[in-house]
């Protein structure tokens, strides 16, 4: 395999959907709208939006998870959402949850309009340090750190500075071509 760099497969920051942490859902979701109709159709769609402070730093984001979370907040009161996907509870248990905590009680159309105002601030994931990688770190290396992680996404870094997305499913269509060049 030719020896490849981060750089190589980011997706450009400019080409991301973003919105700052006191925009509403509603605005997060148009944002992204607004960025997918403008997106390279022969690639895989973006399935986060990236938030920004009151010094375009990006300190977040939001996941198509955290978008179907966000519509019943009372998911926070059954189970902390990072630890709630590891558990494995059965499906009979998780049935007793919904009905325990009364989720989904109200019609959807209900929990949309009141989701659709909530600040993303609330409900977005920070970043951690191991989301990171700078543009110039070889390709296994973010493979290692995608896995270890179980990071759908990288952030990339150039001195600090957050200037793209590597994406697991970029990596994942990288490798694929890879495994299909070796059969030859």
């Amino acid at each position: 395999m030719e020896k490849k760099n981060v750089k190589d497969l980011m997706v450009p920051l400019s080409e991301y959907a973003t919105v700052s942490r006191k925009a509403t859902l509603y605005e997060a979701v148009v944002a992204l709208e607004e960025t997918l109709a403008g997106f390279d159709p022969t690639r895989h769609r973006h399935r986060a939006i990236l938030i920004f402070d009151e010094n375009n730093k990006i300190i977040g984001k939001i996941s198509h998870i955290d978008i179907l979370q966000a519509l019943e907040p009372r998911y926070e009161d059954v189970v902390n959402r990072d630890s709630f996907a590891r558990l494995g509870l059965s499906p009979m248990y998780q049935k007793s949850l919904m009905e325990q905590y009364a989720l989904w009680n109200k019609p959807l159309s209900d929990l949309s309009r009141k989701a659709a105002k909530l600040k993303v601030e609330t409900f977005m994931q920070t970043l951690t340090q191991g989301e990171h990688v700078d543009e110039n770190v070889s390709l296994d290396k973010a493979i290692h750190q995608l896995i270890m992680g179980k990071h759908q996404s990288l952030l990339v870094t150039q001195k600090k500075n957050i200037i793209g997305v590597l994406r697991l499913t970029d990596v994942f269509l990288e490798i694929v071509e890879e495994i299909k060049a070796s059969k030859l």
